[in-house]
């Protein structure tokens, strides 16, 4: 009840905020050579078997080459022969599908910045899926798995933190979900009651060779309160307490370093530190909860707490 009360504020203005929540916020569209404005602006189709994509089969993620969102994960792309890269899943809510000017097939558009991808087509028996994503290979870049890094962030609401990292250049994705608790695939109702011991997590994915972890975990300790014990402001509760669910050593490495670094400027940090378990994905109006729902401000407002770095 509390944390509706506080969004049905923010929503209505009542409260200002400024400032930039991360930085990045205006990430500007890449510069794009004539070939793929064709494709991506104007709806072009690249010439068959020339794109650099038609038969690589590397284990990553291919994004969208104007605006960096990531589009369809290495496994669900196969042969289909057809001249183009060929993808029978696209990742959740980065593909938009529209009919095609030309009446007969369905155009796929990047979800994030509307870009041109190609078409995609069912029916035709190439996978137990029945579907191919058919894209030009100038509508993607790909970054391979050496240089994916993932972690989770829980700072309290999960809106307000998916969506700073959403707005961090180098994130390929932040999904809202559910850690550090005993109860497999819970509802945000029972994550509410505090029995499942699970807390309001950020899965954060991001390019390593785009932005440094530390840069990410600096983020996360200046877009909450880390001194605040299982509360975060206004929600008050173990599943709003902060804490970091690392991935590597060297990420653990980092996140001590950072908080010894906060409790020698005098923040009694309560942040807790834990090996990643199971992640599980919030029910599905929870993400995108501030675009979707038209909220422009966040609780989840940047403290430069390492200026001095």
């Amino acid at each position: 009840m509390w944390r509706i009360a506080s969004y049905l504020v923010i929503a209505a203005g009542l409260i200002l905020l400024t400032g930039s929540w991360v930085d990045g916020e205006d990430m500007e569209y890449r510069d794009l050579t004539p070939e793929e404005e064709y494709v991506i602006v104007h709806g072009g189709t690249e010439s068959p078997f020339t794109g650099e994509y038609v038969d690589t089969f590397e284990d990553g993620v291919y994004v969208c080459r104007r605006c960096g969102a990531p589009l369809f994960m290495s496994e669900t792309k196969f042969s289909a022969h057809c001249g183009w890269p060929a993808f029978d899943l696209a990742i959740e809510d980065a593909v938009e599908a529209r009919p095609d000017r030309d009446g007969a097939r369905t155009e796929i558009l990047c979800a994030s910045c509307g870009g041109h991808l190609g078409h995609v087509f069912t029916g035709e028996g190439f996978t137990e899926r029945d579907t191919r994503h058919c894209v030009n290979s100038v509508s993607m870049d790909f970054i391979p798995a050496d240089r994916i890094g993932t972690v989770f962030f829980a700072g309290g609401c999960f809106w307000g933190v998916e969506n700073a990292f959403e707005r961090t250049s180098g994130v390929l994705e932040a999904r809202s979900g559910y850690m550090g608790g005993t109860t497999d695939d819970p509802s945000y109702s029972e994550v509410c009651s505090g029995a499942t011991g699970h807390t309001e997590t950020v899965k954060v994915v991001y390019d390593a060779s785009a932005i440094e972890f530390r840069e990410l975990a600096m983020i996360f300790f200046e877009i909450h309160d880390p001194t605040q014990l299982n509360r975060q402001g206004v929600d008050m509760g173990t599943q709003y307490r902060s804490e970091v669910f690392y991935t590597t050593d060297e990420q653990l490495t980092i996140l001590e370093e950072l908080v010894g670094t906060l409790r020698n400027r005098g923040y009694e940090v309560v942040t807790e530190l834990t090996p990643a378990g199971d992640f599980w994905s919030a029910e599905e109006y929870h993400q995108n909860y501030f675009d979707k729902n038209g909220i422009g401000t966040s609780c989840h407002t940047r403290v430069h707490r390492f200026e001095q770095e």
